[in-house]
Parts: structure tokens; C-alpha cells; sequence
């Protein structure tokens, strides 16, 4: 990774953008493709419901032509962690030289090899179509789908509180197998972080011990938002970058106190800022920072960080905005099984889980006001799926939900994730569903922070339009990341979608609109017909 020491950063391979070679083309005449782009066009078709006068629902398909337009050319791209020598940080690191050199290390289970498992883009498949001859199904890497950066080549650097080289945060975070952090510790070990901002109020008083590498000053100001900035254009210009995605995977923070006159509007935003109100987070200050400058930043814990001004800010610079809170264990299960049910017709009546972890961010959740944020983004994720079903669940009713973490040295980054499902079935009977989940919460949140980073970018050169109109990207607020986020965060109006598999449909069916194919089906009618 050749990293310098000095600023927090690590070099990849690769001298700027790069063209792409593809695995498949379109044959059709509403798809075209040059040496920079691939434009098509894509029919979108909905239902559109109304009621008669009496009373009866009226539904009407509607059509409409979308053009797509995908920029080739693969830039060179470098991920700016905000907590790069935390857990997740110097695991994703850790996994991405492991990778570029392709090592394998001995365990007490047999030699791994590294691997990019968990991850979305990189670990599964899309269904292209059917083969002509055989007429089975053809799936294709993910990846492949549009030309997209490859983790390999991501140049890594970031920010953090604390300012221990990443090979000594990898031995204190205990998450991969020591043949493996031998085999990177030089690498590892001439990356230091650059100093972040810290302020106190926000984290748990149990983190201060860490942070002794920040930044001057304890409270938002104008001064913190302009030295992110200058990190960002500095890591950019010594790394030859096109692009740079910043991502929070710190400390969950509390949750900011929302006050008309101070958070509401970009510029009452703004002035807060300015003004050093308490009330405004570092994680805020990190976001300002970006989207004053157009970077797409995520935010991957689940404290309320895009407060309304902040995304008021985001559509005034059409910055990409993406959150919040890395969704990977007990969460991603909760939203798939309770789907099934619902979708099942099995009336969910109590939803109880309880974790426990030992790793900083159980610790730094034992403090009430931090664990109160990732309460909050674990409770609400299955809203949507018992609203969509009025047979089960009256107006206003809901299934009895609770959520209990423990912070359980013992057990490090392997957190225990136990939870029971209570539900109603067939003539008043009931059935009880009990999970016992040991999340190796790092491995499982390390590949999704490199999903949300190539479908970031892979955002920035995609556009689209209405016929007649100008080509447009996507709105600030990229719901397309709602798979790999436990609380997405959408634009004002949208509805919130926390279905697994809604979720994935959406980003599958997007990446099918862009190359001008219609959304995957599985009615197989081709083969229903005698």
C-alpha cells in the first residue's frame, strides 16, 4: 500500500481513471455505448391508485421513459474513514492489503485465504437473464453489472482520537488471526491517523483515554470544518486521486438536540458552526466539511448526524449524503425474518433482543445517552414492513419491541445477539422463535463499509432524465444505500423501505435500469406455457 506516515493515507496501484472492460453488453437499440459512456433507455412502469366515488380502489399502470447515462471510466479513488484506528477501520484496511496481495495464513482450522465475503458487490451475484441453448439462469458477479472501482485499489486514510499506528490499533481492536497481522504489519504499522475532532459532551466519558490526537478545540467552529476540508484536498493531491469518499465509523455519538433557529436550515446550520453551538456534533462537522466540497459522506453509527440542516445543505450542493448506522448482524436478521412473517401473514405481537459485546463500541455504548441513539436505530426497522399490513395491524398498532445492549469485556469483537419472536398464527395459536446470532461484529461491518464507498462513487457518474429534460444524478439523499443501513436515510416524502429484500431489489433493479434491462423476474412464464 506504500502509505506515508505523515498524513494518515495509503497509495494504491493506478495512475487516475482507468477504462473498463465488460463482461456483457446490451443488444438493444435503447442502449449505446461509446468509449465514455453507456446511455440507455429504460421504461418505468407503475400503479398508480385512486379511490371512486364509492369507495373502491382504482388502479391505473402508468409508463415512464427514463433516459440513463453511466460515465465508464473507473477514477482513482481513495475512502477516508472518520475512526480509522477503531475496530472497523483497521480491519478494512488490514482486509484490503490482504486481498491486493492475495495471502493466504494458517489458522487452527486449515489456511484462509482472503476474500471480500459479506459484501454485496464483491461476494454475490445478479441475474443477467437465461442462457439461449440451455435456458438456465445466467448470474453474473455484481461487480460487473457497471464499471465500477475495485477495492483493491482504493487508497485508505482517515482521521481518529487516537494516534496509534494502525498496526498496534489492529492488535488492540483483536479481531483477525495473528498469522494475518503479521503478514501486513509493515504496511499497517506506517499509517497513523490524522488528528480528528473531539468533543466530549458527545462520547462516552470512557473514551477519553483514547484521545490524545486532535485537533484543537472542543466544540463546533468554522476552524474545524476548513482543517477537514484542507485533510481531504491534501490526502486527494498526495495520492493523485479523482475522487475521495468519506465515511464516519467512529463513536456513536449521542443524539443532537433539534432546535428551530439552530439545525433546521443550512444556513441556521451554518451559523451554529460559526457561532460554536453545543449542539452541533462532530460527526455534523464532518458532513459540513464534505459537503461544502461535494465529497459523498456516510455516516455508519446511528446518531441523528444529517440533522435538517444538514440535508437541507446536502440538496443546496447536490452533495451525496448516505445513513445512517452499519446494518450487519442481529439487524439485517431482524429485517429479513420479520419480512417473511409479515409477508407470511403471521401476526408479530413482541419483538425482544438483547446483545452483548466487549469491544470500544460496546463500551462506548454502556454510557445511556449513546446507547439511547443505537436504540433508537435498531427499533424502528420494522415500521414499514407493519404498516404495509392493515390485516394484521390496525391503525396505530404495533408489535411490543425492545432492544438491551451489554458491554461484556470478555467476549471482544464477538457479540452475542439473542432474540425471541412472538406471534400470533391460525385460530389463536401462537409460535415462538428464539435466535442465538455471535456476530464477529467487525468482519461483518468491514465489507459493508466498502459496498457503501463503490456504490457511492459508482453514484457520482450516473445520471438521468425524464424525456425532454436535462441529465440529472440522483438526489442527494442516496437511498440506494438503504441495504447496508439499518436506519436509511431518505428523502423528505419517500417512503422509509427496511425490507431486506425490498432493499435489495431496489439496488439490483437500478443497476438493471442503467444498462437498459427491465427488473429481475422470477415468473418464469417462458416456461409455464403448454
Amino acid at each position: 500500500m506504500a502509505p506515508h506516515a505523515d498524513n494518515g493515507t495509503g497509495v494504491a496501484n493506478g495512475n487516475g481513471a482507468s477504462p473498463v472492460k465488460d463482461l456483457f453488453t446490451v443488444n438493444s437499440p435503447n442502449v449505446v455505448y461509446t468509449d465514455e459512456t453507456i446511455k440507455s433507455k429504460y421504461t418505468y412502469c407503475t400503479t398508480s391508485v385512486s379511490k371512486d366515488e364509492a369507495g373502491k380502489y382504482v388502479a391505473t399502470p402508468k409508463e415512464t421513459v427514463y433516459d440513463f447515462k453511466v460515465e465508464r471510466a473507473i477514477p482513482k479513488t481513495g475512502m477516508m474513514l472518520v475512526g480509522l484506528g477503531g475496530n472497523n477501520g483497521s480491519t478494512v484496511t488490514a482486509g484490503i492489503i490482504a486481498n491486493r496481495r492475495n495471502l493466504t495464513w494458517p489458522t487452527r482450522e486449515g489456511n484462509r485465504t482472503a476474500n471480500y465475503y459479506g459484501s454485496v458487490t464483491m461476494a454475490s451475484t445478479m441475474k443477467l437473464g437465461t442462457d439461449a441453448k440451455t435456458a438456465k439462469d445466467v448470474n453474473i458477479p455484481f461487480h460487473d453489472v457497471l464499471p465500477m472501482v475495485h477495492p483493491n485499489d482504493l487508497v485508505v486514510g482517515g482521521w481518529d482520537i487516537s494516534s496509534m499506528n494502525l498496526a498496534d490499533a489492529m492488535d488492540r481492536a483483536a479481531v483477525l488471526e495473528p498469522t494475518l497481522k503479521a503478514m501486513v504489519s509493515k504496511e499497517m504499522a506506517a499509517m497513523t491517523p490524522l488528528p480528528s475532532i473531539y468533543y466530549p459532551d458527545f462520547i462516552a466519558a470512557n473514551q477519553e483515554d483514547r484521545a490524545d490526537n486532535l485537533i484543537a478545540g472542543s466544540k463546533a467552529c468554522n476552524e474545524h470544518v476548513e482543517k477537514i476540508r484542507k485533510d481531504i484536498a491534501d490526502f486527494k493531491a498526495a495520492n493523485n486521486l479523482d475522487k475521495v469518499i468519506v465515511m464516519w465509523t467512529a463513536n456513536t455519538e449521542r443524539f443532537a438536540e433539534l432546535i428551530p433557529g439552530i439545525n433546521d436550515t443550512a444556513d441556521n446550520l451554518l451559523k451554529a458552526i460559526a457561532d460554536g453551538h453545543e449542539e452541533v456534533a462532530p460527526s455534523t462537522v464532518f458532513a459540513v466539511a464534505c459537503i461544502l466540497d461535494n465529497v459523498p459522506f456516510i455516516n455508519g453509527s446511528p446518531q441523528n448526524t444529517f440533522v435538517p440542516g444538514a440535508i437541507d445543505l446536502a440538496e443546496r450542493h447536490g452533495a451525496f449524503i448516505g445513513g445512517d448506522d452499519f446494518k450487519s448482524g442481529q439487524t439485517k436478521m431482524k429485517s429479513a425474518l420479520v419480512d417473511f412473517l409479515i409477508s407470511a401473514g403471521i401476526k408479530l405481537t413482541s419483538i425482544a433482543s438483547y446483545n452483548h459485546l466487549g469491544n470500544n463500541d460496546g463500551k462506548n455504548l454502556s454510557s445511556q445517552r449513546q446507547f439511547r441513539s443505537k436504540e433508537i436505530s435498531k427499533s424502528n426497522v420494522v415500521d414499514d414492513m407493519v404498516e404495509a399490513n392493515h390485516i394484521l395491524y390496525k391503525e396505530g398498532e404495533h408489535p411490543d419491541h425492545t432492544v438491551v445492549i451489554k458491554y461484556m469485556p470478555a467476549v471482544g469483537d464477538n457479540k452475542r445477539a439473542l432474540d425471541e419472536y412472538y406471534a400470533e398464527i391460525f385460530m389463536g395459536g401462537h409460535q415462538t422463535i428464539s435466535l442465538f446470532n455471535v456476530c464477529e461484529d467487525s468482519l461483518l461491518a468491514s465489507p459493508l463499509i466498502i459496498d457503501l464507498v463503490l456504490i457511492a462513487e459508482l453514484m457520482t457518474r450516473v445520471s438521468w432524465k425524464a424525456e425532454g429534460g436535462e441529465y440529472k444524478g440522483f438526489h442527494s439523499v442516496l437511498s440506494i444505500l438503504s441495504y447496508m443501513l439499518k436506519a436509511p436515510l431518505v428523502p423528505n416524502g419517500t417512503p422509509v423501505v427496511n425490507a431486506l429484500a425490498k432493499q435489495r431489489g431496489a439496488l439490483t433493479n437500478i443497476f438493471r435500469a442503467c444498462v437498459g434491462l427491465q427488473p429481475e423476474s422470477d415468473m418464469t412464464l417462458e416456461h409455464k406455457l403448454f
